[in-house]
This record gives structure tokens, sequence and C-alpha cells, in this order.
């Protein structure tokens, strides 16, 4: 039951929910493989990761193309001889109501929450298979738990990706361990960064700043799961300020 030595892959290791996973998990021992869009967030998350002793390889990385998920996968290999685990996290949420017809917004939703997912995956099976074992962890969401308005779009790529993940796990075997890990409102930049209907980001920043909860408290989740015996998996957490509906 430890992380010290497992080689962890992140997808939106930049900011927010990734960032703490890295700089919690290499705490822990772990060797990171950070991947986000923004090389300046990833070297200020890697630098900070070794001045406290930790390890730490970077690539930019766009989850919508394959080719980057499967260089991500192949530097953990170069840099730390394996990829024991690959977190998926990266994801946007430009919400809004059907009737304001963001269409391109639904495009993008899909394209990095549910089909850059799906490209991680499909990056590290094949390594998992050829080490005999592995872990996925896909980072999904409470809102496809509980399905309220302006989320329709963003839930929906939750949820497919939570029945993606599903599958995944009955066909894994005795050697591939999957979770899901559905956070709810967490205090990051998420809705600044993503959400492009200004009506809809003053609500859910005011939501924020009466529920949030640290993005720390997903990264212990995620550190519980791989922290696990080899045949014990963890299917599934959710973690969510207890002042959640």
């Amino acid at each position: 039951m430890t992380i010290q030595g497992k080689v962890v892959a992140i997808t939106g290791a930049g900011r927010g929910i990734g960032r703490a996973t890295a700089i919690y998990l290499a705490a822990r021992g772990a060797r990171v493989v950070l991947g986000a869009r923004s090389e300046t967030e990833l070297l200020d998350v890697a630098k900070e990761i070794e001045r406290a002793g930790g390890d730490a390889a970077l690539r930019s990385t766009d989850v919508t193309r394959r080719t980057d998920l499967e260089s991500l996968i192949r530097l953990g290999r170069d840099r730390f001889g394996s990829v024991d685990v690959i977190v998926n996290n990266a994801g946007i949420g430009p919400i809004s109501r059907f009737d304001a017809l963001r269409v391109e917004d639904w495009d993008a939703m899909i394209d990095v929450n549910l089909r850059g997912a799906l490209y991680g995956i499909a990056a590290a099976l094949p390594v998992f298979a050829q080490q005999g074992k592995g872990h996925v962890i896909n980072v999904i969401s409470t809102a496809g738990l509980k399905i309220v308005p302006t989320m329709g779009v963003y839930a929906a790529t939750k949820n497919a990706l939570r029945t993606a993940t599903e599958a995944l796990r009955q066909e894994a075997g005795a050697k591939l361990r999957v979770t899901e890990v559905s956070p709810g409102f967490i205090d990051t930049s998420f809705a600044d960064s993503s959400i492009t209907d200004p009506d809809v980001k003053a609500m859910i920043n005011q939501q924020k700043e009466r529920l949030a909860i640290s993005p720390n408290a997903i990264a212990r989740a995620i550190a519980f799961a791989i922290e696990q015996p080899e045949d014990v998996e963890i299917g599934s957490v959710v973690v969510r300020p207890t002042a959640q509906d």
C-alpha cells in the first residue's frame, strides 16, 4: 500500500485538480508526468515539485490530439522506465442553456471531456498490457449524478465517460485497475477559464464562493485509489462539499 516510486501521468496538470494531484502524489514519492496545453503552467508545477525533492517530467499536451497523449505516455517510459497510472483529468465546462445555441462549446466539451479521456486510455492500454499491470483513473463530475439546467451537454460528456469507464472496468481482468472520481464544487479557476456565458459564469462563481472545497480533497481521493494493494480496485469515489445538494 504505497505510492512511492509509481509513475503517474496526469492530464490537465497545469492548474486546479491536476496541479494539486501532481504535487500531492509527488510529495508521497510518485514520479509524475505532467501534461497540459500551457507549458508555462507545467513548468511552474514541475519547479514546485522539484524544489520539494520530487521528480517530474512534462510535455505540452492537447488531449484532443491522440498523438499528444501517445507522446506523454512515451515520455513517462523514456524518463522513468514505466507508466503505472494515467489520470485523465483534463476537462472544460463552457456550460450554458441549450437555447443559447453555443454549439461550438458543445463540440469542445465532447472533444476534451470525452474524446480526450478516450485518447488517454488508448495511449496507456498497450503499455499496461506490456507491463502486465496498470491503473486508469478518470476524473468525471457530480454534474453527471444530479442533472441541472445549463449543464446538459457537460453532464452528458461526463456520463458518457462514466459509461465507458464502467465498461473498461468490466473488460479489464485481474491486472488492470479502473477508477472513476467524481468531484463536486471545487475551488479552481474552472469557471473563469472555460465558461463563455457571462450570466452562467457569475452564477457558478457565486456557488463556488459559497460551497467550494480545496482541490487537495480530490488529490487525496486519487492517492487513496492508487495506494491500494494491486488486487484491490476502488471503482468509484464521489467527493463533494458537505453543503452541496
